[in-house]
């Protein structure tokens, strides 16, 4: 067994160097992050927001807060998805999937809309209001989750 100072001989290259990679160096660790705390943030926004509408409208209330939640939150994370899973590919094919992501949610999104606009099974203040404060927080959480990473730089 070897302590963590000591360098495992399996690891070592011709040389003599050590060839193993530290986590810090992958690039994908603050996406991952970011989506770890949007995520978490996304969950406290939801159950408070719950809570909240639960006890001010009632079963309409909850409806709004789950729809809210779902949208706005989602609209953020799928964002920060799209680019994790394109990360190892070039910026081009990066760029295209997440411009047509955002069409696509901005589509979807308005269709949602449509569809709720005559629909009378939901509160509208609590689908707006949580709309709003899922897609700051979890904006937030993710930036906070991006600019907080330890990763590897030279510079």
């Amino acid at each position: 067994m070897s302590t963590p100072n000591e360098s495992n001989p399996a690891d070592l290259n011709e040389e003599g160097l050590d060839d193993t990679v530290s986590e810090f160096d992958d690039p994908r660790r603050p996406l991952l992050r970011a989506l770890k705390l949007g995520g978490v943030a996304l969950i406290v926004v939801t159950l408070l927001s719950l809570m909240v509408w639960g006890a001010v409208a009632e079963l309409p209330g909850i409806w709004g807060v789950l729809i809210g939640a779902a949208i706005g939150g989602g609209f953020v994370l799928l964002t920060a998805i799209s680019v994790l899973a394109t990360s190892k590919t070039d910026i081009v094919t990066t760029a295209v999937v997440i411009l047509v992501g955002w069409l696509m949610k901005i589509i979807i999104m308005l269709l949602i809309f449509w569809i709720l606009s005559g629909m009378t099974f939901y509160d509208t203040w609590a689908f707006a209001i949580t709309i709003i404060i899922s897609l700051v927080i979890v904006l937030v959480a993710e930036t906070w989750g991006v600019i907080t990473a330890r990763v590897t730089y030279v510079s």
